[in-house]
């Protein structure tokens, strides 16, 4: 965003590696709200000028704990390409396997991109009503304390009446920039109250934890997972008899 992350790659990535920048690429900015998905021409776009074309395989890593890789993972995920990977531990795990490194700028291969929206990879706020009034759950990726109403922003505190926490700082080892091991995925989800036999939609802030944790449910074999990228921005924005808050 800053663009501290396209001089990074400069100075070394993976070779044959393209620099995206999820938070101007991949976004909407005609949308009122902040960090909604990209259109599906304008995502095309974006695909095609990083060399991403129909039925390619697509691995994304970045340095900040999947965080943002989770974001770009899920947006692939949404346009259909169902074959996207992150790299669990991102640039510090491949630094630390002494892989290779170039500054060299990367060909980007001519490709055609053909988006195929998935509808049910991404919620509205209407959606996320009918997933709690049909058994389903809202998993509420920020920290305990905004889920809480002590902290956060917006003109509502608080988190979606019935939704859990699973805070997405949870969703990585100790002294590590790696995934938790399965065990300990299903052992934080479990302590969070996270079922596995229901449709879930998750959320934050801006739609990056959030994805994080749509990542950690996929690899755990959750199959009805969405992401509600308007998150919190918009529900508390939204109409408190509608769209109701607890904390």
């Amino acid at each position: 965003m800053d663009g501290s992350g396209r001089r990074a790659h400069a100075e070394g990535h993976i070779p044959g590696s393209v620099y995206v920048d999820w938070a101007t690429d991949l976004i909407d900015p005609e949308d009122p709200l902040p960090y909604q998905l990209a259109k599906p021409e304008a995502f095309a776009a974006a695909m095609v000028r990083t060399g991403v074309g129909d039925g390619v395989t697509v691995v994304v890593l970045d340095d900040t704990y999947s965080l943002y890789a989770s974001r770009v993972w899920w947006s692939l995920q949404a346009y259909g390409i169902g074959s996207a990977r992150v790299l669990d531990g991102g640039w510090p795990a491949w630094l630390e396997s002494g892989g290779p490194i170039s500054t060299a700028a990367s060909d980007v291969q001519a490709v055609a991109f053909s988006p195929d929206p998935r509808p049910r990879r991404r919620a509205t706020a209407e959606d996320v009503l009918q997933v709690l009034r049909s058994g389903g759950q809202v998993v509420d990726a920020r920290t305990p304390a905004e889920y809480l109403g002590q902290g956060g922003a917006g003109p509502r505190r608080g988190h979606i009446r019935g939704a859990l926490n699973v805070p997405a700082a949870l969703l990585v080892q100790d002294r590590s920039q790696a995934l938790p091991s399965a065990e300990q995925l299903g052992r934080i989800l479990r302590e969070g109250g996270v079922a596995q036999a229901k449709p879930t939609t998750t959320y934050d802030a801006t739609g990056v934890g959030a994805a994080k944790l749509c990542l950690c449910l996929a690899l755990l074999g959750y199959e009805d997972v969405a992401l509600y990228d308007g998150g919190w921005s918009d529900w508390a924005a939204r109409d408190e008899a509608g769209y109701p808050v607890e904390s």
